[in-house]
């Protein structure tokens, strides 16, 4: 297949004359672009096959846009390829059956709705809701295929996260955090969030699980942080929680990797007042220049 790069200017033809042909270039190429989506959508139909229910693969999809942001070279801005392939993989999903989103978005304009619509697409469904657990009702009651919540801080007085800890049927996990690819160009969402869906997580190239702990109230972060690393666990983040309505502390840890309910570093986290419970993992973020 030819290019406009590789096509020879004639220096004898007219602008008028050059204007014709490179349309006529770029119109070919739209088909051809064109008749490759048509070819993806049935490999992946091929592949969805059967019954199943509407589910995610964001660490799939993570590990898509990865290998084509690393391959990815010419004038196309690299954004432009994030917000092409995410339009796409929401629309590949489509395929397998209606879904909708749910945000949470306290304050109007918060971001958290518009930063669901980039990565889940422009046309998705999408609720949003003033509180996180009115968002997460709607995974938990089928009505919605994932819900966009705010980044847990330990400013948070209700935090959403540990709603999650009593395994429910359907039992919810973390499956992604957003927004994937940054820095962020001016007018678009900041926000930093994480998605609850009531699918288990896929595993990317490089991922980031969080973990929950029970511990005893005076537990300090040094002690916690050392019985991390004595697990092997490599904590890139812990949120520690004391409630005095509580009878324990609660700590919200991230760590390197893909972990999974039957880890046997689990066990070696003798501290816990009770077996942790991993909530899930997401796919790391990537960072880019702004183009």
């Amino acid at each position: 297949m030819s290019s406009i790069a590789s096509s020879a200017p004639d220096p004898k033809a007219s602008p008028a004359a050059t204007l014709i042909r490179l349309r006529a270039e770029i119109d070919r190429l739209d088909e051809a672009v064109h008749d490759l989506l048509m070819a993806r959508a049935a490999v992946q139909a091929r592949e969805q096959g059967g019954e199943a229910p509407v589910a995610l693969c964001p660490g799939r999809e993570a590990d898509i846009l990865r290998r084509l942001l690393h391959r990815h070279h010419g004038e196309l801005p690299r954004r432009a390829v994030v917000a092409v392939w995410r339009e796409l993989l929401a629309a590949i999903t489509s395929m397998q059956g209606p879904y909708a989103i749910t945000a949470c978005e306290a304050e109007a304009g918060g971001g958290y709705a518009q930063c669901a619509r980039e990565h889940f697409g422009a046309l998705t469904p999408l609720r949003a809701h003033r509180s996180p657990a009115q968002a997460i009702a709607e995974v938990s009651a089928g009505t919605a295929m994932a819900a966009v919540l705010p980044l847990p801080t330990e400013e948070d007085t209700s935090p959403w996260w540990t709603s999650l800890l009593h395994r429910q049927d359907p039992r919810l996990h973390v499956v992604a955090r957003l927004l994937f690819w940054g820095p962020r160009p001016e007018g678009a969402p900041r926000v930093q969030a994480l998605v609850v869906a009531a699918t288990p997580p896929d595993p990317s190239s490089q991922d980031r699980s969080l973990i929950t702990l029970e511990l005893p109230p005076e537990q300090s972060r040094a002690r916690l942080a050392a019985a991390l690393a004595a697990a092997r666990f490599d904590a890139s983040g812990t949120l520690l929680r004391r409630d005095p309505r509580l009878p324990v502390a609660q700590a919200l840890v991230a760590v390197d990797g893909f972990v999974t309910d039957d880890d046997p570093r689990l066990a070696a986290l003798s501290d816990a007042l009770r077996p942790p419970v991993v909530l899930g993992a997401y796919a790391q973020p990537m960072e880019g220049d702004n183009t």
